[in-house]
């Protein structure tokens, strides 16, 4: 056998071990739950035997932990996307997708109204969505004059004139999906038939 398997499978009886002592149960009281006998848990605990994934399914479950976590894989490496925000005219833009094309996604923040702006509606090719975080965001679009608040989401084709600010006291953090060619978000309420 592999010699890093190896040592991964020695592992997996001791965390077994600490995860029930931190429940504070029983070999009894785990057998009960998960429906694997009294030995083999015993067995599986003092490494005398190898664990499998029929065994180790019940367990991860009955622990409320991840299977990597019982068998202590290694990270799958860092996910986070580490973009720089783009800062003009008071507002903040942070990129959340790296690669050009398709749907791009910003965070973006607006800061507190302390002089109200005259609206100076743009157009340009495209598709917008819009999902406020906090604070309350002035949408322009067109002849509408709207304030969205927290939760509340709009959608638009950037052909129509259109601008957006904060209200109030407060900076505006918000959601945005664009979509260069007119690709709409779309949002199921409920599962499609299958």
């Amino acid at each position: 056998m592999d010699d890093d398997l190896d040592k991964v499978l020695t592992a997996v009886g001791p965390r077994l071990r600490a995860l029930r002592r931190q429940r504070d149960i029983t070999l009894a009281d785990l057998s009960a739950e998960t429906g694997i006998s009294v030995s083999t848990l015993s067995r599986l605990e003092s490494g005398q035997r190898r664990p499998n994934l029929e065994l180790l399914l019940p367990l991860a479950k009955a622990h409320g932990v991840p299977l990597d976590e019982l068998v202590g894989a290694p990270p799958t490496g860092d996910p986070r996307i580490h973009m720089r925000p783009i800062t003009r005219h008071g507002r903040t833009m942070v990129p959340l997708t790296g690669r050009a094309g398709g749907l791009q996604a910003y965070k973006q923040v607006i800061p507190a109204d302390r002089h109200p702006q005259t609206p100076d509606p743009q157009v340009h090719e495209g598709y917008e969505w819009l999902y406020v975080l906090n604070g309350r965001l002035r949408l322009v679009l067109g002849e509408q004059d709207l304030v969205l608040f927290p939760g509340e989401a709009a959608e638009f084709d950037t052909r129509v004139p259109h601008w957006f600010g904060s209200v109030g006291s407060e900076p505006v953090e918000f959601l945005c999906l664009f979509g260069r060619q007119g690709e709409r978000a779309h949002v199921r309420a409920r599962p499609q038939p299958k």
